[in-house]
């Protein structure tokens, strides 16, 4: 009798702790994880349509929460996305858009993100959460510029591109069909400023970026905490683990994305099992659209016009789910970009926004409860620093033309601006100009009021460039 009164007690203690954890958690303020892919196409998902990759892990979340069907990054290519998503603000403002020989940081670049530039994690540290950037930061790679300096606690990835610090002695063609020798790209792997590993060991690098998120976020479970997961895949060159070698009917590309996919069901499974679920935030989206010009190694944009490398649909409008404790499930076909992610993750933690710079994002979490108003109503579009195209609603007034394959870019001034319904006409395929010209006047005048709010400021991509 008094071992089954000690069982009794004993399960009794323990059901008023873990109620007493989860009303802890409750009463905290959110966590926030972004995870962030490279190079992912906009029909490289099961929830978008892609009828060979499984992602039964991100679509469940999807269904759980919000897929959004019009959600833009700031720039098509990695340097000045990263920029858009970190600090809310469109690249051109702070240098880190370039020319064409230059649109992104390189391992021979002396600039990245100015000092002076405020990210998510800084203003986040304001309010006490623990920060960790997990993956590809591209920012900079000087110790000015890492993660570290600029509000993350932690960090263990790869400071730039996973093809980059190319080993000339491999022919950077072949690289395209099978899982490339590591030698070829002698990129490193940091932890906290240190370099524990070079070249990286691409085929698990998706695996300990996982292990490496999960880590933090069971140490950290007691306080709020912002977690950045961005994945180095599937930039080219592929590489998926033993795990995962063969097993996509979408071929290599298929098989990197069906990874992310079980990483992204690691999360989960942790946020559950440590009770976070209820009081964190997840956003899934990538960088820009798809690298075309790799053929089956290159992703798709599915019905959307053009790719990375251009500001077409293709090659800006990504694939992004948002789920959380208060977001009501459905598809969200209203406008969004990674500039709204810090304003709106600043509203949901309390954190009073910087009121001493421009902004260029909105507040979504409106959205996220099912409220009707639509916080983003324009979206501007640069190819380098120059403003390529303007949405307002659901037209699209180019200015600027390109290769819609992206590379080698071609960027040719329109003599007659071109308009397209990117609601009724997704693909781009009908200009509507010539019969709305009160509609082109009007983006052009939107255009007009946006360059005057931009400011000269020195150029980071170009910062030392031995042209």
């Amino acid at each position: 009798m008094k071992k089954l009164k000690c069982f009794i007690f004993s399960a009794f203690a323990l059901c008023a702790q873990q109620a007493i954890g989860q009303h802890k958690h409750s009463d905290q303020s959110p966590n926030f994880i972004v995870i962030f892919t490279d190079d992912q196409g906009y029909g490289d998902l099961g929830c978008f349509g892609h009828p060979t990759i499984k992602t039964p892990f991100i679509d469940k979340m999807a269904s759980e929460g919000q897929k959004w069907t019009n959600f833009y990054v700031a720039s098509n290519v990695c340097t000045p996305s990263r920029f858009g998503l970190m600090t809310g603000r469109l690249p051109v403002r702070g240098g880190m858009e370039g020319p064409d020989a230059r649109r992104v940081l390189f391992p021979d670049s002396e600039g990245g993100i100015p000092e002076k530039e405020l990210t998510i994690a800084e203003l986040l540290k304001t309010k006490n959460y623990s920060t960790a950037c997990v993956g590809k930061w591209h920012l900079g790679h000087l110790p000015q510029y890492s993660p570290n300096a600029n509000g993350f606690d932690y960090y263990y990835g790869i400071p730039y591109s996973n093809d980059m610090d190319r080993n000339k002695e491999y022919a950077y063609d072949r690289f395209q069909k099978t899982n490339p020798d590591i030698r070829g790209f002698n990129v490193p792997i940091m932890r906290n400023g240190k370099e524990i590993e070079r070249p990286a060991e691409q085929s698990t690098l998706t695996r300990r970026y996982t292990e490496e998120s999960v880590r933090f976020i069971k140490e950290h479970k007691s306080k709020p905490f912002f977690l950045y997961l961005a994945h180095s895949m599937p930039h080219i060159p592929l590489y998926a683990n033993d795990a995962f070698k063969g097993k996509s009917e979408r071929g290599l590309y298929g098989d990197v994305i069906e990874e992310i996919d079980w990483s992204v069901g690691e999360i989960f499974k942790t946020l559950r099992a440590e009770g976070l679920d209820k009081n964190t935030y997840v956003v899934f989206t990538t960088d820009n659209g798809p690298w075309l010009v790799f053929g089956e190694n290159g992703g798709s944009a599915g019905l959307l016009y053009g790719g990375k490398g251009t500001s077409y649909e293709g090659g800006q409008r990504v694939p992004c789910v948002i789920w959380g404790k208060d977001v009501k499930p459905g598809v969200v076909s209203k406008m969004g970009s990674t500039l709204d992610l810090l304003p709106t993750i600043c509203r949901l933690a309390g954190v009073k926004q910087p009121q001493d710079r421009v902004l260029d994002g909105y507040d979504l979490s409106p959205v996220f409860r099912g409220e009707s108003a639509a916080p983003r109503e324009v979206m501007y579009f640069y190819h380098g620093t120059e403003l390529f195209a303007v949405r307002k609603g659901a037209h699209k007034l180019y200015f600027k033309s390109n290769n819609p394959q992206g590379y080698p870019p071609k960027i040719e001034v329109l003599q007659t601006p071109t308009l397209f319904n990117v609601m009724t006409d997704p693909s781009e395929r009908f200009d509507i100009a010539g019969t709305n010209p009160a509609l082109v006047s009007e983006l052009k005048k939107a255009a007009e009021t946006h360059r005057g709010t931009i400011e000269e400021v020195p150029n980071q991509l170009t910062k030392g460039w031995k042209k």
